[in-house]
C-alpha cells in the first residue's frame, strides 16, 4: 500500500514542486519510491509514494495505459488480479507492469465507472482520463484505505492523508462541526477534523469534471429486510459457507512477494485469520501480539499457544504505560484523528516493532465483529432476537419506550432526546446507557460556553441519523443490523479503520479478510438469531473456525481488546503527560473547552476511587488529542 496524491487545477497551472511537497508527506507511507507526474498543459499533476509489495521492479506510478490517455495512481492491494489480468490480456490490452494496481486502469478502459463491481480488495486510486477531462477517484466499500479531498470550485486536491493537502497550501483550520460530532460519537463518515477537507465516503466515487464534482455510490451494506426469505437451509450450510468464503478471503491476502505477518490478540477474530493462514503460507506465518505490561489486559499467554497451535513464531511486543507516552504525541498527529483511548498509542508502537523487524504485510481480524455481530452494544439485540418474535417483540419494545425514563435515561435525553429513545427501546445494557450518560453529562459541563452556544438545542445523535434514508437503508431490518449499520457508517471507519495511518506511518499494510466484500454480502443475510444459536455470541464464526483454532479461543466468552487505563495512578506517564498538556498555555488556546474546569477536574482526579478514575480515561484522550492537533496543524 502507498500514500496517493492528485491536484487539478482549472485556472493556475500545476507545477512539479506542488506534487512534490505532497508527496514527500506522505513518503512514510510509500519509503521505497517517490514519482511525480504533470501534464503538459499543468491541468492536471499526480503523486505517489509507494511501498513495494507486488512487482518491485516495473510496478512504479503514476501507470499510463497503452496510448498514455489514461494514468492511474494507487494505494491498495486488488487481489484475484492475475485471473482478471488474463481475461483483459485475451481481451486485447497490453500491460506495462506485473502490478496488481494496472488491472484497473484497464477495466476502466472497458467499463468506466462500472470497473468498480470487478474490482475485490482494499483501495484508494485516482485515474486522470485525458481523452474526456475527467478525474476519477474511488475508494473501497468499507473505507478500509483512505481519500480525502479538498475543493474551492477552482482547485481539487485528492490525498491519502490530509496533511499532504496541507501540504500543498491548504490551511489547516478547525471543523467545528466535526470536533461537536467526535465529542458526541457521531463522526459523519464524509467528514474530517479540518474545515474544507472532506472524505470520499467508503463504497462511493468522485469525479471531476470542468469545475464540476460529483460523489456516487457504488456500494452499501445494505442489510436485507428481515421479511426476506433467507437462502440458507440450515445452521451447518452456513457454518460451511462462512468457512469456505474466509478461507478464500484468507488465501487471497497471502499473496504477496514480501513475507505476510499477522496481528494476534487472544480473541477468535484474530486467531482464526492466523489459523487459516497457516494453511497458505509458504513458510512459517510470524505472529505479532501487544504484550502490556498491566496483567488484567495482557492477552500474550493465551496469543502464545494459539501461536504454537498455529505452527507459527511468536513475536510479543511489549508495551509499558512509558511507551504510550513517548509515542502518544506523535500517533495523534500522525492519525490526524481524536483518540478515545490507549489503543491507537499501541497500535502505533506496534507497527513500529512490524517495521523493524523487516515486515510490510500483516493480515488482521478486524471486521468479524460487525460480520457476525459480537460487539457489546449490539449484543443485547442480537440476544432478544432469538427469544422474541412478531406482535412479542414488537409489543416489548413499545411499552418499553412509553414507559418513564430512568434516571440515566434522562441524564442522555439531555444531550440527545433521540438517543435516549433508541436506548429505551432496543433495550441497550445498562452498565452501556449509564457509562454514556455519565460522559455526557461531564463533558457538557467542560464545553467552553462559545462553542456550546453554536450547537444550543441541536441533537447529535437525530442530526447524524437524518443522513441516512431510512426506508430503503433501515426500515424493516433487524434490530441488531440497524445498530451494525450505524456503527460501520461512523466510528467503525473513522476511528477503527483510521488506524490505517497508524500502520502506514510505518509502511506496514494491514489486510482484512473478514472485510471481503463476497464474504460480507453472504454473511449480511444470516439471520440474526442463527447468528447467536443458543445465547452465543459469534455462534457461526466459532463453529466455522473451530478446526483452526485452540479450544482455549473456541470456548472462551468474547473479550473486547483493551488497553490498560492510564488515568489509574498518579506517576502513570501518560497520566502525566495529559497533565502537561491540559494545563499548559497552549491549550487555553484551544476553542472546545472551558480551561478553568478542564484543570478543576485534574485536581479532583487524585481523589477518586481507582475504577473512577479509570472511566475518565475516554475524557483526557479526547482534550489530550484536540490539544496535540492545535499543536500540531497550527490550528
Amino acid at each position: 500500500m502507498c500514500g496517493i496524491v492528485a491536484i487539478l487545477s482549472n485556472t493556475k497551472p500545476v507545477t512539479t514542486p506542488d506534487v512534490e511537497r505532497a508527496v514527500r508527506v506522505l513518503a512514510p507511507r510509500g519509503p521505497d519510491e517517490q514519482h511525480c507526474w504533470v501534464a503538459d498543459d499543468g491541468r492536471i499533476g499526480l503523486g505517489h509514494a509507494r511501498l513495494s509489495i507486488i512487482d518491485s521492479l516495473t510496478g512504479s506510478q503514476p501507470i499510463p495505459s497503452e496510448d498514455s490517455k489514461l494514468r492511474i495512481i494507487v494505494n491498495g492491494e486488488f487481489y484475484d488480479f492475475e485471473r482478471i489480468r488474463a481475461d483483459l490480456e485475451n481481451r486485447g490490452h497490453r500491460f506495462r507492469t506485473r502490478s496488481d494496481s494496472e488491472i484497473a486502469l484497464h477495466l476502466y478502459e472497458d467499463f468506466g465507472a462500472e470497473c468498480l463491481a470487478h474490482l475485490r480488495g482494499e483501495f484508494a486510486f485516482a485515474i486522470w482520463d485525458a481523452a474526456n477531462n475527467i478525474l476519477f477517484a474511488a475508494r473501497d466499500r468499507f473505507g478500509i484505505k483512505p481519500l480525502f479531498y479538498y475543493h474551492d470550485g477552482e482547485m481539487l486536491i485528492l490525498a491519502s492523508e490530509a496533511k499532504a493537502i496541507f501540504a500543498v497550501g491548504i490551511r489547516a483550520e478547525w471543523d467545528h462541526e466535526s470536533v461537536f460530532q467526535n465529542l458526541f460519537f457521531t463522526f459523519d463518515q464524509d467528514r474530517s477534523l479540518f474545515k474544507h477537507i472532506r472524505q470520499v465516503p467508503p463504497g462511493h466515487y468522485l469525479r471531476a469534471h470542468r469545475g464540476e464534482v460529483k460523489i456516487e455510490r457504488y456500494w452499501d451494506i445494505n442489510y436485507p429486510k428481515k421479511t426476506k426469505k433467507t437462502p440458507h437451509s440450515s445452521d451447518e450450510e452456513i457454518i460451511e459457507s462462512v468457512r469456505e468464503q474466509l478461507d478464500e478471503a484468507v488465501r487471497l491476502r497471502m499473496r504477496a512477494d514480501v513475507p505476510v505477518g499477522c496481528y494476534l490478540s487472544g480473541g477468535v477474530d484474530s486467531s482464526s485469520v492466523l489459523g487459516l493462514a497457516r494453511r497458505h503460507a509458504k513458510g512459517k506465518v510470524t505472529a505479532f501480539t501487544i504484550a502490556f505490561d498491566h496483567q488484567d489486559y495482557n492477552e500474550a499467554a493465551s496469543a502464545r499457544r494459539t501461536a504454537e497451535f498455529a505452527g507459527a513464531a511468536f513475536h510479543p511486543v511489549k508495551v509499558t504505560a512509558k511507551d504510550f507516552a513517548d509515542v502518544f504525541i506523535e500517533a495523534v498527529g500522525r492519525g490526524e484523528m481524536v483518540h478515545y483511548n490507549a489503543h491507537g498509542a499501541a497500535r502505533f508502537h506496534l507497527s513500529r516493532a512490524v517495521q523493524n523487524e523487516g515486515y510490510k504485510v500483516v493480515i488482521g481480524g478486524e471486521g468479524a465483529d460487525e460480520l457476525f455481530a459480537g460487539y457489546d452494544f449490539s449484543s443485547q439485540a442480537v440476544l432478544a432476537s432469538g427469544t422474541e418474535n412478531g406482535l412479542s417483540k414488537f409489543a416489548k419494545m413499545f411499552f418499553r419506550m412509553i414507559a418513564p425514563k430512568s434516571p440515566t435515561e434522562k441524564k442522555i435525553a439531555a444531550t440527545s432526546p433521540w438517543l435516549a429513545r433508541i436506548c429505551q427501546g432496543l433495550a441497550f445494557p445498562p452498565h452501556l446507557t449509564d457509562y454514556m450518560a455519565d460522559k455526557f453529562e461531564f463533558a457538557q459541563s467542560i464545553i467552553a460556553d462559545e462553542f456550546q452556544g453554536k450547537f444550543q438545542k441541536r441533537d447529535p445523535f437525530r442530526e447524524f441519523f437524518r443522513q441516512f434514508k431510512w426506508r430503503t437503508s433501515l426500515y424493516g431490518r433487524e434490530p441488531a443490523k440497524v445498530i451494525l449499520y450505524l456503527w460501520m457508517k461512523s466510528l467503525f471507519v473513522n476511528y477503527v479503520l483510521a488506524a490505517e495511518r497508524l500502520d502506514m506511518a510505518h509502511a506496514v499494510e494491514v489486510r482484512l479478510p473478514f472485510l471481503d466484500h463476497k464474504l460480507f454480502e453472504f454473511a449480511r443475510s444470516i439471520p440474526v438469531p442463527v447468528l447467536a444459536r443458543n445465547g452465543r455470541i459469534k455462534y457461526i464464526l466459532r463453529e466455522a473456525v473451530k478446526p483452526f483454532v485452540t479450544a482455549e479461543v473456541y470456548n472462551a466468552t468474547k473479550k473486547p481488546f483493551l488497553a490498560p487505563p492510564t488515568a489509574m495512578h498518579d506517576g502513570n506517564p501518560m497520566y502525566e503527560l495529559f497533565q502537561d498538556l491540559l494545563r499548559s498555555k497552549r491549550f487555553e488556546s484551544v476553542p472546545f473547552f472551558k480551561q478553568i474546569e478542564v484543570i478543576k477536574f485534574l485536581d479532583e482526579l487524585p481523589k477518586m476511587e481507582a475504577d473512577q478514575r479509570a472511566l475518565m480515561d475516554p475524557i483526557l484522550f479526547v482534550m489530550a488529542s484536540i490539544a496535540i492537533l492545535h499543536d500540531r496543524f497550527d490550528l
